[in-house]
């Protein structure tokens, strides 16, 4: 008894289903994270400061085939016309009027279950009828994924601790340096100081005990 094989299904927000006709060969996850540099005087090279985190990319090809070659009965060849089916994947990116926007999409195969916006559709017609009608296609689609706060609690990277950290400066560590690793914006480094009677950022040395308050 063979495995049953599982198809590629795209589910969208609002009702409705397009089931693929043939699953796709590959597919491809794209994930990032956002930095901006700083240069601070005194320091060999810039601090990372995290921004935000990007969305998730997908990128999947779907191949639709209504070509059908000649027979014994029937010595010519036909098909119907493949937009019919293409273009239930082109109209996902078409505002819809009760949403006010185009819909949320959801790519149901096996393990991935990847839900956002289609942002792109690329349609690539390859084969054709002697009277021109499109009989085959391949059509690469872009997904980006939602953010769905309501669901995930999202952790600012720039907040510290409710309570007052203490650190030891080490050889080659400034305020800012250290603002940018305890707080994630090197401009802090005026917190550290105020906490610590500091006046001149510059007159810390290593050994030297910092008090972190919280932000």
């Amino acid at each position: 008894m063979g495995n049953t094989v599982t198809k590629a299904v795209l589910i969208i927000e609002g009702g409705g289903r397009i089931q693929v006709e043939f699953n796709p060969s590959e597919y491809n996850l794209e994930s990032g994270i956002h930095y901006s540099e700083k240069n601070i005087p005194g320091l060999d090279g810039p601090i990372g400061q995290f921004i935000a985190g990007n969305s998730t990319t997908l990128n999947v090809t779907f191949f639709f085939n209504t070509y059908k070659p000649p027979t014994l009965e029937k010595d010519s060849e036909g098909g119907s016309d493949v937009t019919k089916y293409t273009k239930k994947i082109a109209d996902l990116i078409a505002i819809k009027g009760s949403l006010h926007r185009a819909p949320m999409v959801t790519f149901s195969w096996g393990s991935i279950q990847f839900t956002g916006f289609i942002v792109s559709v690329k349609e690539n017609y390859t084969m054709f009828l002697a009277d021109g009608m499109p009989v085959r296609a391949k059509v690469d689609v872009t997904f980006k994924s939602v953010y769905d706060i309501s669901k995930k609690k999202r952790v600012s990277p720039f907040e510290s601790p409710d309570r007052t950290k203490v650190r030891t400066v080490l050889q080659g560590e400034a305020l800012w340096s250290i603002a940018a690793e305890e707080y994630g914006q090197p401009e802090r480094w005026r917190v550290i100081a105020r906490e610590n009677g500091i006046l001149n950022p510059l007159n810390v040395r290593p050994g030297q005990i910092l008090k972190l308050p919280p932000l």
